[in-house]
Order: structure tokens, then C-alpha cells, then sequence
């Protein structure tokens, strides 16, 4: 099976230039946990990806303001595949660097489309429960030992 066949066609996108508010306001209204940041609304050409994890740790938790721009927290250059890349090498992708979500670009690097962990699971054909299982596990394993004590403003140890 192909990207294309599982692929959400024409994703809404954001640019470098808008600010995260803007940003945030387009996933809220299109129900979504990504854009693909692209070079303009008339030019698709794949530049970054903002997720809300960018817009939460990278932004709001370094005080940034809602009038920062997309620039100042995307990631730049994410991994993606083409539409004619079988399921599997997309599955290896979101295990290898660990996301949830892979931007589908044509040979010229422009967006047309997004394949989410959901996108997977929806399709039957796509992966098996047990497969889709073994993604997400891998997908959100820890890059780093997890703390597993700190210390709390008291002095003593709170466990998490």
C-alpha cells in the first residue's frame, strides 16, 4: 500500500512568518496537532513543521509571546516521504524519529498531504491493531532515562 492511498490530501499549512497564535487558532480550527510549514499560501515548498508540543514546550513554557513567529519554534527540514512511498517505510519514519506525523511532498519538495498515527490505525489494510500497537510503543519511547525522584520546594522527594 502507498502513502497516497492513507494520506490526508491538502493539509492546512502555516508559514515561517505567522505568528503562533495564528498558528495555534488554524489547528483548533481544522482539528488538527501539526501544520507543515510551507514558503507561502500560494507556494506549498516544505520548510518546517510545527506541531502544538512546539507551540507548548518551545514557546509557552519559555514565555514567548502569542506574536512570536512559526520561524522561532518550527522544526526545519522533518523527515516526510512521497505519496508513491509504501506504508512501511512511513511506519519506519515515525519510529526512527519518533512522530506521529509525516508531511507527504511531491518530487519538488511541496506539500500534498499528511499521514498521522490515526491514519494508520483507521486503515486496516494499512497495519494490523498489533502493528499500529508496536508503532505507537516505539514511537513514544523515551530518547533519555526518565527521572524517576526530584526534589520538591520542601526539601524532600516528590515521585513522578
Amino acid at each position: 500500500m502507498q502513502a497516497r492511498e492513507i494520506m490526508s490530501r491538502d493539509p492546512q499549512c502555516c508559514t515561517p512568518a505567522d505568528t503562533l497564535q495564528s498558528a495555534a487558532r488554524m489547528m483548533a480550527d481544522h482539528d488538527c496537532g501539526s501544520l507543515p510549514v510551507v514558503e507561502g499560501a500560494d507556494r506549498k515548498h516544505l520548510l518546517g513543521v510545527l506541531t502544538d508540543r512546539d507551540i507548548a514546550i518551545r514557546a509557552v513554557a519559555r514565555g514567548k509571546s502569542p506574536d512570536s513567529k512559526v520561524n522561532d519554534v518550527m522544526t526545519p527540514a522533518p523527515a516526510c516521504c512521497s505519496p508513491d512511498d509504501d506504508v512501511d517505510q512511513v511506519e519506519r519514519i515515525m519510529i526512527e524519529r519518533q512522530v506521529r506525523r509525516v508531511p507527504v511532498v511531491d518530487a519538488d519538495n511541496n506539500v500534498v498531504g499528511m499521514i498521522a498515527q490515526a491514519d494508520l490505525a483507521r486503515n486496516n489494510r494499512a497495519a494490523s491493531d498489533r502493528e499500529v500497537g508496536r508503532i505507537v510503543e516505539k514511537i513514544s519511547a523515551p530518547t533519555y532515562p526518565r527521572r524517576t525522584t526530584t526534589q520538591d520546594s520542601g526539601g524532600g522527594e516528590a515521585r513522578f
